[in-house]
């Protein structure tokens, strides 16, 4: 298979992306205490992908995850996935989008009892209807915008403004530039991505630590009482209703349910016919706060 060089470039702007942020994750996990997961090796997992895994156990590799309780040997409690991203076109905006939500949901979905951050991190061309339809799922984005990544290369000599028709040899050409630069000045590159948008950073990791430092507000339970009737028509139902007397019913214990309340407005809703495995689940919780 031939070799795509504006995908190799596509690949440098987007790994440039992750290094750049990289450092304002990693002082915010030692600053509380967490863990942060990037690729690369770790004991605690096979490979240099960061993989987690959904409630069907289907795989899903992510650039960061915030642990608690996670060491290099043991994986620790989720509390934050965030994803990073570059386009160039914004045709391939929302399938990008949409591939991240199919990343991440189903991952959050399956932690939903820890409420973990879910976080984007876009650089190049997205439209707004693309970074609506992430932040109507609960997602904080921060975006760098595709002038500020040329701009950040431009000061190592680097030319990465292109388009559709750009040969194949342009980008060629850039990629070898790259290959040429020292250490120091990549690392120029990657301090002038986050430098040109520390406001945006500042943001973003200030809706992480709203999310990380939740403190319960309120827990609400209520201990369900009742018998189970089940019918196959309207017919029945409405016969029932009609005929049914409550001051003679005899309930039964149900389950017990609650909603935990957070100050940052998160709430988790609680279901347990058990009361041991109730139980089981606020001491996993006050372990956890």
């Amino acid at each position: 298979m031939a070799v795509s060089y504006s995908h190799k470039l596509g690949q440098i702007i987007g790994d440039s992306l992750e290094i750049a942020v990289a450092p304002f994750l990693q002082s915010f996990a030692d600053r509380f205490g967490l863990y942060l997961d990037k690729k690369g090796e770790r004991k605690a997992r096979t490979g240099k992908k960061v993989t987690w895994f959904d409630i069907h156990d289907n795989a899903h590799d992510l650039d960061f995850v915030l642990e608690k309780s996670g060491t290099r040997e043991s994986i620790g409690v989720p509390m934050a996935f965030i994803e990073c991203a570059w386009r160039r076109y914004t045709k391939h905006s929302r399938n990008k989008a949409q591939e991240i939500q199919g990343a991440i949901i189903p991952l959050q979905e399956r932690y939903k009892t820890h409420h973990p951050f879910i976080g984007v991190i876009l650089a190049g061309v997205f439209t707004q209807h693309s970074i609506n339809q992430l932040t109507s799922q609960g997602f904080s984005i921060l975006f760098f915008p595709y002038e500020k990544i040329i701009h950040a290369f431009a000061g190592a000599g680097m030319d990465v403004r292109y388009d559709e028709k750009t040969e194949e040899s342009f980008f060629a050409l850039e990629i070898e530039k790259w290959n040429g630069l020292k250490k120091r000045q990549k690392e120029k590159v990657y301090r002038t991505i986050a430098g040109q948008s520390q406001p945006e950073i500042h943001s973003f990791i200030a809706s992480l630590e709203q999310k990380i430092t939740r403190k319960i507000s309120r827990i609400r339970l209520w201990t369900m009482f009742g018998k189970q009737f089940v019918f196959t028509s309207l017919d029945e139902t409405e016969k029932f209703i009609r005929e049914f007397d409550p001051a003679v019913s005899v309930p039964e214990f149900c389950r017990y349910e609650a909603k935990i309340e957070y100050t940052n407005g998160d709430m988790i809703e609680l279901h347990f016919a058990d009361k041991e495995n109730f139980l089981s689940h606020l001491f996993r919780l006050k372990n956890e706060t």
